[in-house]
């Protein structure tokens, strides 16, 4: 299927591995012009060179509103525009409700909220006049079932699912289109990172197996398509089954 993307300008926040990586591999495929960020000027490398062409690498911090509208501002100037924005930062550090300060939370709020709010904000100038957009947040299926947990990203990455609602109401006449895209378990480091039992996690889940980064990034790069141009406004959950809600 040909997603009719070829030629666009995408970038992709915290692409050097996992989920953010998949994603601009997909977006690659399909033959968009992508950079990419992350913080490490060492690791933005690496991701590169395995991406191959047609990609930009940027070192950027996007934990902050101003790290996250400088990777904007550069991606711009690198690329010429924007017409793909997928928004995407790594997860803030586990913690119950009572474990989580709040500075804890104010890092998580940054991180996961306002870099979305930063990003989107840059970059919808140039989508809005050329009448042509796509956003797409990675965000968590804690956003439709908050885990306690994770309390500061389950909060954080629910205040940027209402923000991108309400966004795509009031850009969608000018042909932006702005969607989230929920992940539950998948092969990344950040599940090891969580220090969750692996084999046990894929076990409850009702497929009886961990999601594929790659197949994820598929599906978000489909949500940047023409052919998507009729979705917007909406949260679509790639994990398994495992939300137990209607």
């Amino acid at each position: 299927m040909d997603l009719n993307i070829k030629g666009k300008k995408a970038v992709v926040a915290a692409a050097t591995k996992g989920l953010g990586f998949a994603t601009a591999e997909s977006l690659l495929a399909e033959g968009a012009e992508v950079a990419i960020c992350g913080r490490d000027a060492g690791r933005v490398a690496e991701a590169v060179k395995k991406l191959g062409g047609g990609v930009v690498g940027i070192t950027a911090d996007v934990s902050t509103a101003e790290g996250a509208t400088g990777f904007i501002t550069e991606a711009i100037a690198a690329l010429g525009q924007i017409d793909i924005l997928v928004t995407n930062a790594g997860g803030p550090p586990p913690g119950m409700p009572s474990e989580t300060s709040i500075e804890g939370f104010q890092f998580a709020i940054d991180l996961n909220l306002m870099s979305t709010v930063a990003m989107c904000s840059a970059a919808l100038p140039g989508m809005t006049e050329r009448k042509w957009g796509r956003i797409v947040a990675i965000t968590s299926h804690a956003v439709r079932e908050p885990s306690s947990f994770i309390a500061a990203s389950s909060t954080a990455r629910a205040g940027a699912s209402a923000y991108l609602k309400v966004l795509s109401s009031e850009v969608a006449a000018a042909g932006i289109t702005v969607n989230t895209v929920q992940p539950g378990a998948h092969k990344t480091d950040r599940l090891t990172d969580l220090g969750v039992d692996v084999e046990k996690v894929a076990k409850s889940i009702p497929v009886k197996f961990l999601g594929d980064a790659t197949s994820f990034g598929q599906i978000t790069a489909f949500l940047c398509s023409d052919i998507a141009s009729f979705i917007t406004g909406t949260s679509i959950l790639v994990d398994g089954g495992a939300y137990g809600g209607m």
